[in-house]
């Protein structure tokens, strides 16, 4: 298979090593490597080569869907000849389900799937099944249970143009794949008959299938668009001879329906005896009366919501045994020739490790209180030890790796520690924490006459926004950042420190909102002697390297004693500063500053001010509702108020603005 990269960059001399060494792990039989790349060194191209070298298909896990987003995005850049695919958690909104004993509320299951990510996800599978140079992107979501592999790839239908067979033959196939059919809307997942022709919209693709029919024999096969139903192309599809896969992950032989019915019925009559001998009889009623529907739920219509709770019966695994996950969709075709890399390892490793037992915990409350069976235990993400069962290798990148990933290397790390700016790590300073706020101003303020911005980080949000506050008061343009900012306004935030709005971001653990600012010239870490999660080493390094993007970027810590972490990163980044000068040098390198483009906003907003919200009005319906009495409106203003709400959200939902999205899902439910 042909992995083919298409970049106008080539890799500088120390990229080059790293790319050696990884690649030839891989193909040597390493089974575990890891990568300590700093911020800025180019990662993703090295990453990128990785997979052009070794020439295997590649998952990449990312912790969460933002990261996972920009590295799909960049892959999919860097190989657009190739199948790279997005496998992230496809919920706009959710709310799983729960019981809390306390107050005896039931809550029930809540969801809204994206359908754009339900496509991809969809897609990523079909493509591992069909196509061996994929690449897949995929949160930590990618360990929790989607089904089989062999009943997904089992239950297909393969059609050419001259086959014989009868329209009807493929309608009935086609209800087996779980698409609906419908003659008014024309969605993914779904079909419609016209006449002799069938279209069917696969629920992985941006086409459609359009099938004509003379008598008993397929005359044509076209992919059209499903708007206007012109003839389109799609890239690695044939449509004279296709392959439609399923409209969901989640596919279960009829023949077995029976032996899983009877399984579940004497699970059921065993946990209802179970009860009873406890003396629970309402949560006996309760699991026998909720089984039983759920049942005549299944037989009736194919579906129920929770029918994952089941999977185990269906899947004809034993109880405790693993569920599959996207990476049997991996080790079904290629056995152990894939390759799996881990980015920012520090974080997403922890992330795995965690997974099972919060689902535990909510699980096996709603067993106990008679809501689910025992076996819904068995529909979860797989154990960190399974997970390490079903990899064939990994490469673990971060600029700050574990001792964990460390030691499965065996000590051998790839250091990628320049930056193709050739912008060394920042110096360092250390000044006493004593009149630390009015010696941070003096400093903002030499940062500001030279048209530079800073990052300061505190302990509390409260510290955070007093500072902000007493920052104003000094005639400083500033704002405060932390959890509790709207996701818009955060992103907002960003590209105004940018723009010169702000002179000064004040924030807790700036590293979770993912910043990348080139404009910053100065961090300045208050109370860095304060052990603990903000002022570990793994967070220092990290905080640090947020002033490795300018030229003159340059670190102050406020401390009065040397710390352990103080020390290990004050070495580390000495060390990886050495390096770097002596790089350069002898390479003959002058550092440049990042030049990056300020994104496009989500929605535009007017420049300092909230105009009261009109129908009609440009501005976004969901940052105005601040103006809007609810109460006072009339159902129908309500209802058109709604409707824009909801377009909102799924244009969040659609820019992988999910924590958005969920925040005006919350306010439409209030308003409905």
């Amino acid at each position: 298979m042909e992995f083919k990269l298409k970049s106008d960059f080539k890799p500088i001399p120390d990229q080059e090593r790293a790319i050696e060494d990884l690649s030839g792990g891989i193909l040597s039989g390493e089974k575990y490597q890891t990568l300590l790349g700093v911020t800025g060194s180019g990662k993703t191209f090295t990453m990128a080569k990785v997979i052009e070298r070794v020439k295997r298909p590649t998952l990449i896990i990312s912790h969460n869907k933002t990261l996972a987003a920009q590295l799909y995005q960049e892959m999919r850049d860097l190989f657009p000849e190739n199948a790279v695919s997005y496998f992230v958690s496809y919920y706009d909104y959710y709310q799983p389900e729960a019981y809390i004993p306390s107050t005896d509320t039931y809550i029930e299951k809540d969801a809204d799937i994206n359908e754009m990510i339900d496509k991809l996800r969809l897609a990523a599978t079909a493509n591992l099944l069909t196509r061996a140079d994929s690449i897949v992107v995929a949160s930590v979501s990618c360990i929790y249970n989607i089904g089989s592999p062999h009943e997904y790839g089992h239950f297909v239908l393969e059609i050419a143009e001259g086959m014989k067979i009868e329209r009807e033959q493929i309608i009935n196939r086609i209800v087996d794949l779980q698409y609906e059919r419908s003659e008014f809307g024309f969605d993914r997942g779904t079909f419609r008959v016209r006449g002799d022709a069938i279209d069917i919209y696969p629920a992985y693709l941006d086409q459609a299938l359009h099938i004509e029919f003379d008598g008993d024999k397929i005359s044509k096969i076209e992919l059209i668009n499903p708007l206007t139903g012109n003839v389109a192309k799609s890239k690695g599809y044939n449509p004279a001879n296709f392959v439609l896969y399923p409209a969901k992950h989640f596919m279960t032989d009829p023949g077995t329906h029976k032996s899983a019915f009877e399984n579940i019925m004497r699970d059921l009559n065993i946990r209802v005896k179970e009860l009873k001998t406890e003396g629970k009889d309402l949560e006996a009623h309760r699991i026998a009366q909720k089984v039983t529907y759920d049942l005549e739920m299944i037989k009736e219509v194919g579906y129920v919501k929770g029918i994952e709770n089941y999977s185990r019966y269906f899947d004809g695994r034993s109880p405790g045994e693993p569920p599959f996950s996207l990476l049997d969709y991996f080790n079904e075709p290629y056995k152990d020739k894939w390759m799996l890399l881990i980015d920012e390892s520090h974080m997403t490793f922890p992330q795995i490790r965690g997974m099972f037992n919060g689902d535990l915990a909510r699980k096996q409350t709603l067993i106990d209180y008679g809501f689910r069976l025992p076996s819904a235990l068995d529909n979860r993400p797989l154990r960190f030890e399974e997970f390490l069962r079903r990899i064939p290798n990994f490469i673990a990148s971060s600029a700050t790796p574990n001792d964990w990933e460390v030691s499965m290397s065996r000590g051998r790390v790839t250091e990628l520690l320049v930056r193709p700016t050739g912008i060394p790590d920042p110096e360092v300073t250390i000044k006493p924490i004593k009149n630390q706020v009015a010696d941070v101003i003096e400093e903002i303020k030499k940062v500001v006459k030279k048209g530079q911005r800073t990052l300061v980080t505190t302990l509390t949000k409260k510290t955070a926004e007093d500072l902000s506050s007493y920052l104003s008061e000094q005639g400083l343009k500033v704002q405060y950042l932390h959890s509790d900012i709207a996701t818009l306004d955060r992103t907002d935030i960003l590209d105004d420190l940018r723009s010169g709005r702000y002179d000064v971001l004040v924030g807790i653990n700036l590293l979770r909102e993912g910043l990348d600012l080139p404009e910053v010239g100065l961090v300045a870490i208050l109370d860095a002697d304060k052990e603990g999660f903000l002022r570990s080493d793994v967070t220092l390094i990290q905080t640090m390297g947020r002033a490795a993007r300018h030229v003159e970027g340059r670190v102050i810590m406020y401390a009065d004693r040397l710390t352990g972490s103080m020390e290990k990163a004050l070495s580390e980044v000495k060390r990886r500063r050495a390096y770097q000068l002596a790089y350069n040098k002898k390479h003959s390198i002058t550092p440049v500053s990042v030049s990056k483009p300020i994104r496009n906003k989500l929605v535009d907003r007017e420049e300092g001010e909230k105009a009261p919200w009109v129908f009609g009005s440009k501005e976004p319906m969901f940052e105005s509702l601040v103006h809007i009495d609810v109460d006072a409106m009339t159902p129908m203003e309500k209802k058109r108020l709604v409707k824009n709400l909801t377009n909102e959200m799924r244009t969040a939902a659609q820019d992988l603005n999910f924590e958005l999205a969920a925040e005006i899902r919350d306010k439409i439910k209030e308003i409905s």
